[in-house]
């Protein structure tokens, strides 16, 4: 027997178990918020900005050739600075107990799609200490890169600051929060239906109709929703049966 649900069932479904979606979503967005606020450590991000290429003569001043190859140089460029050659250096000259090898994962290099310039994004607990990596990180790059390829001008354009009011990056609460409603109310939707497709007990009329595909003829009624005769005495009632059983004992 194929079976078709209709849109008035789903709603029924969802009706039915709307106290245990709000509630799933409530502890999702809960938990979300608490562990935003109160467990995960705030992250700062600072950046700054540097321009790499070749010193130009008057003959290479408008060669679009030279320019289109330091564009193509850039993703090389990328490598170096998050490389141990250059995170060693920054490690040491700012005296930090991690390894080249965890401060690369602070550290992101990106640059705009033909472009010569490269931004150095740094994530850190600390706002000033971001600033700090950025800043050192361009600075020991700017010195061995000539050391390490065929460069000579490279310019740092814009330094990493510290505002007074620097907010952190991650966690985001409110994003957060929304994402854990969002998740909450599929999985309250979603376990709603499970439990309605596990449920095969009978409840009312309408499922024995629904299974048997035969008219309900007649209900048997709980003995318990039968109201109670009343117990209130009829004096007159009382008074014949008291003169009746005088008569038969007479």
């Amino acid at each position: 027997m194929e079976e078709t649900i209709s849109l008035r069932e789903l709603f029924a479904v969802l009706r039915k178990r709307l106290w245990l979606i709000v509630l799933i979503t409530i502890i999702a967005a809960t938990a979300s918020g608490v562990i935003s606020f109160f467990v995960l450590t705030p992250v700062y991000e600072s950046k700054t900005q540097i321009l790499v290429n070749q010193a130009k003569n008057d003959q290479q001043l408008y060669n679009t050739q030279t320019v289109q190859t330091n564009v193509q140089l850039i993703n090389t460029y990328n490598d170096i600075i998050t490389s141990p050659a250059i995170l060693d250096k920054v490690v040491k000259e700012l005296k930090m107990d991690e390894s080249a090898q965890s401060l690369s994962g602070q550290i992101q290099v990106t640059s705009a799609q033909d472009s010569q310039v490269a931004q150095i994004v740094v994530q850190d607990t600390s706002a000033k200490r971001a600033a700090e990596i950025a800043n050192t990180t361009a600075s020991v790059f700017q010195k061995q890169v000539p050391k390490l390829m065929n460069v000579d001008n490279v310019k740092v354009l814009s330094k990493a600051t510290v505002g007074e009011s620097a907010s952190p990056v991650k966690p985001q609460p409110l994003l957060n929060i929304a994402i854990a409603v969002v998740v909450g109310l599929m999985v309250g939707i979603g376990l709603s239906f499970l439990l309605e497709y596990l449920d095969n007990t009978l409840k009312t009329e309408q499922d024995i109709e629904n299974i048997l595909d035969l008219p309900v003829i007649g209900v048997v009624t709980n003995i318990k929703d039968v109201p109670k005769p009343s117990n209130v005495s009829r004096p007159d009632v009382a008074a014949r049966v008291t003169q009746r059983g005088e008569t038969y004992g007479s």
